[in-house]
């Protein structure tokens, strides 16, 4: 059932689609990303970053931003932020902002059309620290068909396009492939998929028999490693972050983030504490 659309999001992808067209087709990031990002981040153009300072994204300054900045109130207070002289510039330096770092590269070997692959990327890369971010990118684009801008690439006609929904798209970690999971999943479903047994499937993921898979988990498809690709080499610790949270991300065996670290099971991560991957 759709969900209630607003005014401002309309008014919003009415002014902003050709801009994220424009920068699909020079930078291949999907035009529903880039409009659902600039919905979420600037409210529909009504938060003060995108009315005052032209900051559709919420970028941060960042060691090598040379331009004109402002401070605002985020996930502490008083932070730094990018001030731009015009949307098109706030688009383009978003573009140039995930093209220029490694962190986001694993997002550029997916399909332009592949918004659910792009949104839990942009995630599990750390654009954002809110637990449901991909959640809302994809709600986003579903409730608004954003995806029908992603096919301007090739030039697909409307009566084609289609919401991602039958089976899984799969991913790679560490060299590992993985599912995201979605509303519905079981270990069954998932393992009749793939012809995995729900006994791999728990073992492979550290998981115990009685888990119930939660909208978003990741789950793979093999057993894990026992470090981390490079150069995934250590990791800071967010607030509300479990030690499997992040043997999930990077793809590690629970018991060897565990080891390499000299932790036992009992455990609890504490913000700002650096863990060894490797």
């Amino acid at each position: 059932q759709s969900q209630q659309r607003h005014n401002l999001y309309i008014e919003y992808i009415d002014k902003y689609n050709k801009m994220a067209v424009d920068q699909m087709k020079v930078y291949k990031i999907p035009a529903s990303i880039t409009l659902a990002q600039g919905l979420l981040e600037s409210g529909a153009g009504q938060s003060i970053l995108a009315r005052k300072h032209h900051n559709h994204f919420g970028i941060k300054c960042g060691g090598n931003w040379k331009g004109r900045t402002a401070r605002h109130d985020d996930d502490l207070p008083d932070e730094c932020f990018r001030v731009y002289h015009s949307p098109k510039e706030s688009y383009e330096d978003h573009s140039l902002f995930l093209r220029g770092r490694d962190r986001y590269a694993l997002l550029f070997q997916l399909e332009i059309t592949d918004y659910r692959g792009w949104a839990y990327g942009l995630k599990k890369a750390g654009y954002a620290t809110a637990p449901k971010y991909a959640i809302q990118l994809i709600d986003i684009i579903e409730n608004y068909e954003l995806y029908k801008y992603d096919h301007k690439e090739k030039g697909a006609s409307s009566k084609n396009i289609k919401k991602q929904s039958d089976v899984h798209q799969t991913y790679l970690s560490n060299d590992l492939v993985y599912i995201i999971v979605c509303d519905g999943d079981t270990f069954e479903n998932i393992g009749k998929e793939f012809n995995i047994s729900k006994k791999k499937l728990i073992k492979y993921n550290d998981l115990h028999k009685e888990y119930i898979l939660t909208n978003g988990d990741i789950i793979y498809l093999h057993k894990k490693r026992k470090k981390a690709q490079k150069p995934y080499s250590v990791h800071a610790i967010e607030a509300s972050e479990s030690m499997h949270t992040i043997s999930q991300r990077y793809g590690i065996r629970l018991k060897q983030l565990y080891k390499m670290n000299h932790k036992n099971i009992d455990y609890v991560p504490e913000g700002g504490i650096v863990l060894k991957l490797r």
